[in-house]
C-alpha cells in the first residue's frame, strides 16, 4: 500500500511577503513567526538608517552606507529596492534566488512598493500578505508610543498608512492584528496551505504518477 510519504514533494522555494504599514505590528508578527513555523527562513534586508533600540545587525537588517546601498542597485544585486522616511530599503536578490531553487521558504519584511517589486519579478514563487491594526486609531496609539520620532514624522507616516492601507485588496491574503499569537497562527495556517498547493509541485508524485 503506498503511502504519501514515501516521496518528498519536490517544489521550488516560496516568498512569502509580509507587508503592512509602519506600525502595524509585522516585525513582532515575523520574529515569533520563525520560531513557529518550521522551515521558514527570514530575508534580511539592507537599509541606510541606523539601528533602533532592540534590533541586531545582520539579523533584523544590513545597516550599510548610503554609497553601499547605491553601489549595489547600479550592480543589480537587488530584488527589490526602495526610499522612504529618509532612507532606502533593500532585498539582496542572490539568497532570495537560491532558496527559491532549493525549496527553501523565505518571509521577507518589506514596505508596499517593495512589495510590488517582488510580485512583478517572482510571480509564480510569491505570496503577498498584507497587514493591518484594527484600526487608525490603534495605528496612531501604537506609532506615538514608539517614541523615537517628532510630531511631523509621525504625521508623514499616518498619512503614508492611510495611502497603502488602501491597497490591501490587491494582495493574496489579509491579518488584521488584533493578537499577536492569533495573528501568527493565522500566517502559519497561510503558509501551510501554500505549501500544499498542487500548482506548486515541479514533478510526478511517485508511486501514484508513472
Amino acid at each position: 500500500m503506498p503511502h504519501a510519504g514515501d516521496t518528498p514533494r519536490p517544489r521550488r522555494g516560496i516568498i512569502f511577503i509580509l507587508a503592512a504599514p509602519s506600525g502595524a505590528g509585522k516585525t513582532t508578527i515575523w520574529r515569533g513567526a520563525l520560531r513557529a513555523i518550521a522551515g521558514l527562513e527570514f530575508s534580511v534586508s539592507l537599509t541606510t538608517r541606523g539601528p533602533r533600540e532592540g534590533e541586531r545587525p545582520g539579523l533584523d537588517y544590513h545597516f550599510v552606507t548610503e554609497e553601499e546601498f547605491n553601489r549595489k542597485v547600479d550592480s543589480g544585486e537587488l530584488a527589490e529596492f526602495d526610499r522612504h522616511f529618509d532612507a532606502s530599503y533593500g532585498t539582496p536578490r542572490a539568497p532570495l534566488e537560491a532558496a527559491i531553487r532549493e525549496g527553501r521558504d523565505m518571509l521577507l519584511d518589506i514596505d508596499v512598493e517593495g512589495a510590488r517589486q517582488i510580485r512583478a519579478r517572482y510571480p509564480g514563487e510569491s505570496v503577498a500578505i498584507f497587514v493591518l491594526p484594527p484600526s487608525f486609531e490603534d495605528l496612531e496609539m501604537r506609532l506615538r508610543g514608539r517614541r523615537t520620532e517628532n510630531e511631523a514624522a509621525i504625521q508623514r507616516r499616518l498619512k503614508r498608512a492611510l495611502e497603502e492601507a488602501r491597497q490591501y485588496p490587491s494582495y493574496d491574503y489579509l491579518i488584521i492584528n488584533r493578537q499577536i499569537s492569533e495573528s501568527i497562527n493565522e500566517l502559519a495556517a497561510i503558509v501551510n496551505a501554500e505549501r500544499l498547493r498542487t500548482s506548486r509541485l515541479s514533478g510526478k508524485i511517485a508511486p501514484w504518477q508513472s
